[in-house]
């Protein structure tokens, strides 16, 4: 019998209200030992709400409200009580401590989720998306992990299996019953099957990039020589000085962020100190925080001072972000305007070359337009159909289509079926792991100990 579980579900500090949730088989039976209203708890009806106190031996810790929610109409598909009591750190302990004292135990990271997936009540794609609700840093990821959260992944992903499942099924009663008078499966039928599968789990592993933005954000590291406007442009775009500007070259010697939003998704904005040769130790330490910063973003921004010619640290910097996706920036155009444009674009090897001035903002429109033209942003937010934000998605996927490969590539070399039924079957288990159904208990736990304790 599975143990009755407490956990604090709110974060802890100050605040209004804080909730306490019980669930399990005694759920009911435990809060009625330290709740004390007009009536007990195990004769209110499901999802009502009752007020009365929380009382330990005597002592009354708080006054509450206690909501009763009867099985199977949970989100863990098992009794549950809430209690809602007074904000606080203090407070909220001592209610949980009396709940745990009087039968429960303490709740382990996730474990009300994890109860709802081993319950029935949602898939593992589903789970994960609790997560992804709870941590979402805009808009545009809250809507993709509500969308996920109300099962459209878990249906795309049941469709395509249920489709090779259906084809694997067909293929293993010919294998198990040779001499009976069965209509073989067309090996074309198994080819256009398998085609049509992996074109849906390749657009799919496609929407992944798109993901990893919509979850993650853009990260934007801005990059040049000393005192060419990196921190001024920072203060541009985020429209507030959060970096220290001067005349002096070397101002920035750490690295700076500061998040904007653009379209809806997140644009971290990493200001760093410039890059060149240089002996004094702080510099040198700074200027290789600015090379790891630039080798982990998403988008380079090349600043170039328009106002000089172009030196060897400024060619060096160019060099060294040509494999990167990037902007090039000439600032200072209030200075040398286009007194350097020509030379700049013939190094630029087709990336953007944007003219501006991070003092008087003239351009800075173009750069966040550019940004949003780089990664397709406006098309990003329009865009309604099921995208993967999640690695170990992406993973599965990548696993299935390479299955679905060896697949085709079997019939293309004149394989048996029986053979090639074992790199569908593989396919399955594949997209299997991303409902849960095929999944190991490991990775089970491992996804549910990420969650905080409480959810």
């Amino acid at each position: 019998m599975e143990h009755t579980i407490a956990a604090i579900s709110t974060p802890m500090g100050k605040g209004g209200v804080a909730m306490i949730r019980i669930s399990g088989q005694d759920a009911i039976d435990i809060a009625d030992r330290v709740y004390k209203g007009k009536n007990k708890l195990s004769d209110a009806k499901t999802h009502t709400v009752h007020y009365g106190h929380i009382v330990y031996k005597n002592e009354v810790i708080d006054e509450v409200l206690a909501t009763v929610m009867r099985a199977p109409k949970t989100f863990t598909r098992e009794d549950v009580v809430e209690v809602s009591t007074h904000g606080g750190v203090v407070t909220a302990k001592k209610v949980l401590d009396a709940i745990i004292l009087s039968g429960a135990r303490l709740a382990e990271p996730g474990e009300f989720t994890k109860r709802a997936f081993l319950n029935g009540r949602i898939d593992l794609s589903q789970a994960e998306a609790v997560i992804d609700v709870i941590n979402a840093g805009n808009d545009l990821s809250r809507k993709n992990a509500i969308t996920q959260l109300g099962g459209a992944l878990s249906r795309e992903i049941q469709e395509l299996r249920s489709t090779l499942v259906h084809l694997a099924a067909q293929m293993q009663v010919i294998i198990d019953y040779p001499d009976e008078d069965l209509a073989e499966v067309d090996i074309s039928d198994i080819e256009r099957v398998c085609k049509s599968v992996r074109e849906k789990t390749q657009q799919l592993i496609k929407s992944a990039d798109n993901g990893a933005i919509i979850k993650d954000g853009i990260r934007a590291t801005i990059v040049g020589k000393p005192n060419v406007g990196k921190s001024s442009l920072l203060n541009a775009l985020a429209r507030y000085d959060r970096a220290i500007v001067t005349d002096i070259a070397g101002t920035t010697r750490d690295i700076i962020e500061e998040s904007i939003n653009l379209n809806g998704v997140e644009l971290i904005l990493v200001d760093t100190a410039g890059i060149h040769d240089t002996d004094d130790a702080v510099e040198k330490i700074g200027v290789e925080r600015s090379k790891q910063s630039l080798d982990n973003s998403d988008l380079v921004i090349v600043m170039l001072d328009g106002s000089y010619m172009l030196d060897d640290d400024d060619i060096s910097i160019i060099k060294r972000t040509r494999d990167k996706k990037r902007i090039i920036l000439i600032n200072k155009n209030d200075i040398g305007k286009g007194k350097y444009t020509s030379s700049v674009i013939a190094k630029a090897n087709g990336d953007p070359v944007i003219e501006i001035s991070a003092k008087t903002l003239d351009g800075t429109d173009k750069v966040r337009e550019e940004i949003r033209r780089l990664y397709n942003l406006g098309e990003l937010t329009k865009d309604n159909s099921v995208i993967i934000t999640n690695a170990r998605h992406k993973a599965a996927l990548v696993n299935a289509d390479k299955a679905l490969l060896r697949v085709l590539e079997g019939i293309e070399l004149g394989m048996p079926s029986d053979i090639v039924s074992i790199d569908i079957n593989e396919a399955i288990s594949d997209l299997g792991e991303i409902t849960g159904e095929t999944v190991s208990d490991a990775i089970v736990q491992d996804i549910f100990h990420s969650f905080c304790v409480g959810k």
